[in-house]
């Protein structure tokens, strides 16, 4: 018996032995580390929007709103590549156990104060001019001047889809008066066409074409035509969206123009919703509303009759109301669907307790997780308002100005694909110049403001993002080499030009490589939308008083575009109607 009892002993003392050893060595191979610490720029401040990419599993992390992450690993070392948008990616080796201090370096920059520009033209510090009482009026545009290609060939300048400019020089001329230079952009006036759409080849995301010829309101320099033309998203393959309005229904909203006319451009997008969308409605004034839980798009009536119940009163700031919409849009959140806030206001809003800074932090920190925002603006007076633009660059997406029912229809059902589905994102260009055929040369539009240039080798590219179907025209004016003619007539290319971009849910930046011609055509053989781009440039130009541009040219200006613009198209047919109005204010 003894025996036996000291048999089976042994027995349960060697598997006790051999389930620990096995559990040791389960326990060795699954150890859990972390990787913890946090993510700053160079001035100290946190990058809640940053992303970082851990190697081993190609799995994506976030940072907390102070920056700071902790991650889960099996092995006490990885390696990961942390990104943030106007940041250099930095690739780098991390140990568990160690508490990490990042710091990204910005794309364009060395230590200083970040500010989001327009264009930079690389390394360039532009004289500003002061006013002779010594004040500098910071918020004031200031015009792109000509640049020495020799010491400056680098020019660099981002996409806004924004269009608003075009309402903002229709409200003024309607009302007989002129246009505040600063109401109105040249890029965003160029774009409010989408001239000459091309659909790029079925394996590009994007087409590019480049014209060089004389400029017509210089003769003595030539004009370099840039063409940017995004792919059309064929609307029953984009994938499912996830829609969040944001209404402001505070006091200022009950004004014909304004409430009335958010209802309105609502029920266009509401037109465009699928099955497989999902729409929620939240509010703000009296009291902060779910006016509509998230709603399968199919349901119009009971999302029309929610647009309906909608009332104006009160005047809750809209902080907690924009945190509410972000809530139901992560709550609702798509998995490589769309996921979209819509903010519709007339921008008479404040930030509560909430700084400017917070909100603007929070809507960055959601762009990176794939929730974007776009800002509808309604009855907004004269005054283009630059806070709901900050937002929308903020959120990747874009503005739209909405004065009448024309204009929602325009916005928001015709151009509903543009508004809502992004092709790219983060897009800008980079250009570089030969200086054996280039002299100088200035970028027509895409100004910044003069308090952006007081450390303007510290500021980042205001990139975009572009929507489907959309096509992007610019213009760089240029003074050539006395040996150009003959080099281009050779067949020489007078730069290259690089598009930027990301693709929607992409942590990967993309990019595509063009060359730019060097041949010159005759103005007069170009295709008639680069001549009637041209006469738009000329007007914007007079309009903000270029000092490139002869004020007394007005003629010659509407001239150009009755000469090229197409009587087919509806709102080319308007614009010159607008621009012979317009020259009879100018030209008293």
């Amino acid at each position: 018996m003894t025996d036996s009892l000291t048999c089976r002993n042994k027995f349960l003392l060697k598997h006790f032995l051999l389930i620990s050893f096995s559990f040791f060595v389960f326990s060795a191979s699954y150890s859990q580390y972390y990787l913890r610490g946090e993510v700053k720029d160079e001035n100290n401040n946190s990058l809640a929007n940053a992303k970082i990419l851990l190697h081993s599993t190609n799995y994506l992390y976030y940072p907390d709103t102070s920056g700071v992450f902790e991650i889960l690993i099996n092995n006490p070392f990885d390696t990961v590549t942390i990104s943030a948008d106007g940041f250099k990616p930095l690739s780098t080796p991390l140990e568990a156990g160690q508490y990490q201090y990042i710091v990204l370096n910005l794309l364009y920059t060395k230590p200083g104060n970040n500010k989001y520009c327009a264009s930079i033209t690389k390394n360039f510090q532009p004289a500003i001019l002061k006013p002779v009482d010594g004040s500098k009026p910071a918020n004031v545009f200031m015009e792109n001047s000509f640049v020495e290609a020799a010491k400056f060939p680098e020019t660099n300048f981002g996409i806004n889809p924004d269009k608003i400019s075009y309402n903002n020089m229709q409200r003024y001329v309607d009302l007989g008066s002129v246009v505040p230079p600063d109401a109105l952009r040249i890029e965003e006036l160029l774009n409010y066409f989408n001239l000459d759409y091309k659909e790029p080849p079925v394996d590009s995301n994007f087409s590019f074409t480049s014209y060089l010829s004389s400029c017509p309101w210089n003769e003595k320099n030539q004009l370099l035509f840039l063409h940017a033309n995004a792919r059309k998203n064929d609307f029953d393959k984009i994938p499912p969206t996830n829609l969040v309005f944001l209404v402001d229904a505070s006091g200022s909203m009950d004004l014909p123009n304004r409430m009335p006319l958010v209802k309105s451009a609502l029920r266009f997008l509401i037109n465009n919703l699928r099955e497989k969308d999902t729409v929620s409605i939240v509010s703000y004034g009296k009291a902060n509303l779910l006016v509509l839980p998230p709603t399968p798009g199919s349901f119009k009536k009971q999302i029309l009759k929610a647009i309906e119940q909608i009332k104006p009163a009160g005047s809750l700031p809209g902080d907690v109301a924009i945190k509410n919409a972000y809530t139901l849009a992560e709550n609702q959140f798509i998995k490589e669907g769309n996921n979209r806030i819509v903010f519709l206001t007339d921008g008479n809003f404040d930030f509560g307790q909430s700084t400017k800074e917070e909100t603007e932090k929070m809507i960055m920190m959601h762009k990176r997780w794939g929730i974007y925002l776009s800002c509808i603006g309604v009855g907004m007076g004269n005054e283009k308002d630059e806070k709901l633009q900050v937002l929308a660059e903020r959120g990747n997406g874009n503005m739209a100005y909405v004065d009448d029912e024309k204009n929602a229809e325009k916005a928001l059902m015709r151009e509903f694909a543009q508004v809502v589905y992004a092709v790219a994102d983060s897009v800008w260009f980079n250009i570089q110049l030969d200086s054996s055929l280039v002299q100088s040369y200035r970028l027509i539009g895409f100004e910044n403001k003069i308090n952006s240039f007081s450390d303007s080798i510290n500021n980042s590219i205001a990139a975009g993002d572009i929507g489907s179907g959309n096509s992007i025209n610019a213009m760089i004016e240029i003074t050539a080499t006395p040996d150009s003619v003959r080099k281009t007539l050779m067949g020489a290319s007078i730069g290259n030009v690089c598009l930027h971009y990301k693709l929607p849910e992409d942590t990967a930046g993309k990019f595509s490589s063009y060359e730019l011609t060097g041949k010159i055509s005759k103005f007069s053989s170009l295709p008639a939308p680069y001549r009637f781009a041209s006469s738009i440039a000329w007007c914007g130009g007079l309009i903000k008083g270029s000092a490139f541009i002869n004020p007394s040219s007005w003629s010659d200006a509407v001239s150009l575009a009755n000469n090229s613009y197409n009587s087919k198209d509806v709102l080319q047919k308007e614009f010159m109607a607008l621009l012979e109005r317009a020259k009879k204010i100018y030209k008293k």
